[in-house]
């Protein structure tokens, strides 16, 4: 086990190296961008004219393709942020705040993504636009979190520091997790319950089966993103590093 453990950190810490990282991200970067995108193509066709409307629902339940991937991604990309953080405050990892940045913004369009297909989704079913129930309000919360450490990330970067305060913020931001996923358990909401279990779905399988295209393919996108952001981070900061450099000299 402990064999395992040192192999994984030293693969870890050989993508420490942006030249390395740069390396495989350059040409994996268009392979999960244009996969992503016929996922979700061949997903939005499925689910557009190969379902059926629910028979309470009618054809707005069509949105679920779209909200449930957001609110996963929104809720993974902080995930992400988390994992992160730990990486740099723990082991230190170069790469590790930058990861994070990277992450935050997709994660926070995903959050919005979700708010908003939320509230259309909301207006026919519960006949209004919003109600501040545990997940809504939950889930803005964390959309708030997003912007908040897209700010103080961008404040530490720009007077220099080492990235530890986000990395704190990222790992306190991780108690609206549970928080969104258990409030329509924990709280009488108008929100349904969990609908996809591991073992079952409360979903028909003849409406559910272009969910998870639809999420492989923005699991696809988003991690695209990620690594356009992640290379455009550190052309800043090979720019940033040269000019400095240049004004020595």
């Amino acid at each position: 086990m402990s064999l395992l453990l040192n192999v994984s950190l030293l693969n870890l810490h050989a993508l420490a190296n942006p030249a390395r990282f740069l390396k495989i991200a350059r040409p994996l970067t268009p392979v999960l961008f244009w996969t992503g995108m016929l996922l979700v193509a061949i997903g939005c066709w499925a689910g557009l004219t190969q379902t059926p409307p629910d028979y309470l629902q009618g054809e707005t339940v069509r949105i679920l393709y779209i909200h449930v991937p957001a609110a996963w991604l929104g809720m993974g990309g902080w995930s992400g942020i988390a994992l992160s953080s730990i990486t740099l405050l723990v082991w230190r990892h170069p790469l590790a705040a930058v990861a994070a940045r990277a992450i935050a913004l997709p994660g926070a369009v995903f959050a919005a993504l979700c708010l908003v297909t939320g509230s259309i989704w909301g207006r026919p079913t519960w006949g209004t636009w919003w109600q501040w129930d545990g997940r809504l309000t939950s889930m803005l919360l964390l959309f708030f979190v997003y912007c908040a450490y897209m700010a103080l990330a961008r404040a530490d970067a720009d007077r220099g520091g080492d990235g530890r305060v986000p990395a704190l913020f990222g790992l306190a931001g991780t108690v609206l997790l549970p928080v969104i996923r258990y409030s329509v358990i924990w709280w009488n909401t108008l929100h349904q319950g969990p609908s996809i279990g591991l073992t079952r779905s409360t979903i028909d399988s003849a409406i559910l089966w272009p969910l998870p295209i639809m999420v492989a393919g923005f699991s696809f996108l988003f991690g695209a993103i990620v690594l356009m952001r992640m290379r455009g981070l550190l052309a800043v900061a090979k720019t940033e590093a040269r000019m400095r450099r240049m004004a020595r000299i």
